[in-house]
């Protein structure tokens, strides 16, 4: 079974192309991105990988660091990323988890059905789906995403992802549907009124059960 919202996710160690990192560890006080990818050196990873790249400072804005993984070698990873650059004019300098033993992607359920089936296939027979966990700093899954192999995920969706996580924790508020900054988010249905004027100010009630608000500051 997979890894539930809210539970803590696992700790593991694992190598790296800079190096060996035990997870939590890694993760410190940060928000964090794990993401899976199928092969090196193919088409729609490339392009996923310079998506990432090309959002160094956002991620550092936000306080997350991002971790990628296949079942490729440390090797592998480092000359890949060469052609990452040189697509996406960004140097990918995040770590790539090297899951050569499959420990991770089966910990993480980040496998495709087949793939558990003989118990015994190893790195040559299968490979990871395109996934995604963002963590909170108390190690805690907040969202995760499962793409098939022949779609590409949107990265920036993710950022948006990312940016309504930290503000719904940060503000106990919930966003709407195709929220992103700077627009209005909603109060729980746990505040009164009478306080969440106080806390957020004006709030423009729509329903009885649908307030939005403006987020402090």
């Amino acid at each position: 079974m997979g890894i539930r919202i809210n539970e803590t996710v696992p700790d593991f160690t694992a190598q790296t192309d800079q190096g060996v990192i035990q997870f939590h560890e890694w993760i410190g006080d940060s928000w964090a991105i794990l993401f899976s990818h199928p092969k090196d050196f193919t088409p729609v990873c490339t392009t996923e990988f310079g998506a990432v790249a090309q959002l160094a400072e956002e991620w550092k804005k936000r306080n997350t660091k991002v971790i990628g993984l296949s079942v490729d070698g440390v090797e592998e990873h480092k000359r890949w990323k060469r052609d990452i650059e040189s697509v996406a004019k960004a140097y990918p300098g995040f770590p790539i988890i090297a899951d050569d033993d499959l420990h991770v992607s089966k910990a993480f359920d980040m496998l495709p059905a087949d793939a558990y089936l003989p118990e015994n296939a190893t790195p040559a027979d299968t490979a990871t789906v395109r996934a995604v966990f963002i963590i909170g700093p108390d190690k805690k899954l907040k969202l995760s995403m499962l793409y098939p192999m022949n779609v590409g995920r949107n990265f920036a969706e993710v950022l948006r992802a990312l940016d309504a996580l930290q503000a719904a924790e940060a503000n106990n508020v919930a966003m709407p549907a195709n929220w992103t900054q700077g627009q209005d988010v909603i109060v729980p249905l746990s505040v009164d009124d009478e306080t969440a004027e106080k806390k957020y100010g004006k709030i423009n009630k729509v329903l009885p059960y649908l307030r939005y608000a403006k987020l402090p500051g």
